[in-house]
């Protein structure tokens, strides 16, 4: 299993690219960043940044979006940082949330992200593609390598990402929600002759290292509480779309209930204060959060569903500390153990 941090690119810019050069020191393959122009500082700008002041993370967005940038511009983008720091970049997409409805916009179409992941795909490969009648290609692109993983959690996104995506996002770590999704996307790739080992399942929530104490667990499950927020606009969606009783779990469902409005000036904060309808249960199943222990044991049944990344949200008030208890203890037991002599 590999391992990244999530982090918001809040200013000072240089306090992401510290958090980003510690993460590679603790061993996380993946920094991954919000793209959401607005709320936060433009994050390519800071993805380059990074880049130069590490040596071996790969870089991408979590996620993007069809809707806020040209697909070319994306791509353009993409193609010029692995030119000039050697393939390290990877592209999380999505339908689009807060970069969209903070400018009062709606999700795109999955068929408009469909021909977006072609579209940047291609390019971002140094390939040539079919593009408003035009046929497109970078002149200056040699040797480009990106991969486009997608951000889903309604059925027909499910699909889409099944049948197109090089790997899905799942912004939560609930297992038995994982379970049917990972079923659902696999699925789905193999209907179009899709090979579903090919693609990487990324589950993505906070995490954070606490003490076995009862003080300990409330402090965690209020840090982390805005995740549940968070996660309710896309469900609040499909709810709209699919209604109560669909094949969607109602683990997934059913905490939306309470849910009365959500203010994206305080999206992503620990400190949300519109939240309360999120029930500490969800927090703990949609996060992984305790003791390197609890950690552990989690994440080995996620690996056991398929998931090939986990990517760790830091917004709390204990990244360093619980990167480095990922760095000595988590990391390291969910790897590959090869000894000198046998």
């Amino acid at each position: 299993m590999d391992f990244g941090v999530v982090l918001q690119t809040n200013p000072p810019a240089a306090r992401t690219i510290q958090l980003s050069q510690l993460a590679e020191a603790h061993g996380f393959s993946h920094v991954w960043t919000f793209d959401s122009h607005l709320l936060w500082e433009e994050p390519y700008v800071v993805h380059s940044a990074i880049l130069a002041a590490t040596r071996r993370v790969t870089v991408g967005p979590f996620v993007t979006n069809p809707a806020t940038r040209d697909w070319t511009v994306t791509a353009s983008t993409f193609a010029t940082l692995n030119e000039m720091y050697g393939n390290r970049t990877i592209c999380g997409i999505g339908r689009g949330d807060s970069a969209v409805r903070v400018t009062n916009g709606r999700p795109t179409t999955l068929k408009a992200l469909r021909e977006s992941i072609h579209v940047i795909r291609e390019l971002g490969n140094s390939r040539a593609v079919e593009y408003n009648g035009a046929t497109l290609q970078f002149p200056w692109s040699r040797g480009s390598k990106l991969d486009v993983w997608v951000a889903a959690y309604g059925p027909l996104a499910l699909k889409l990402t099944g049948e197109v995506g090089d790997g899905f996002i799942l912004q939560l770590a609930d297992l038995d929600i994982a379970e049917w999704m990972i079923k659902t996307v696999r699925k789905a790739a193999e209907n179009v002759g899709r090979d579903p080992d090919e693609i990487a399942f990324c589950v993505a929530a906070p995490m954070y290292i606490g003490e076995d104490t009862p003080e300990s667990r409330a402090h965690m499950i209020e840090q982390c509480r805005w995740f549940g927020g968070m996660v309710g606009n896309h469900v609040a969606d499909i709810v709209a779309k699919y209604g109560e009783g669909s094949d969607v779990p109602a683990a997934l469902t059913d905490y939306i209930a309470g849910r009365t409005g959500y203010d994206y000036n305080s999206h992503g904060k620990s400190d949300n204060d519109h939240v309360d309808f999120v029930p500490d249960e969800i927090v703990e199943r949609f996060c992984v959060l305790g003791t390197a222990e609890e950690h552990i044991a989690k994440l080995e049944k996620l690996r056991a569903l398929g998931v090939t990344q986990f990517a760790g949200y830091l917004q709390h008030d204990n990244k360093e500390e619980t990167m480095r208890v990922y760095g000595e203890t988590v990391i390291p037991a969910l790897s590959e153990h090869v000894t000198a002599k046998r």
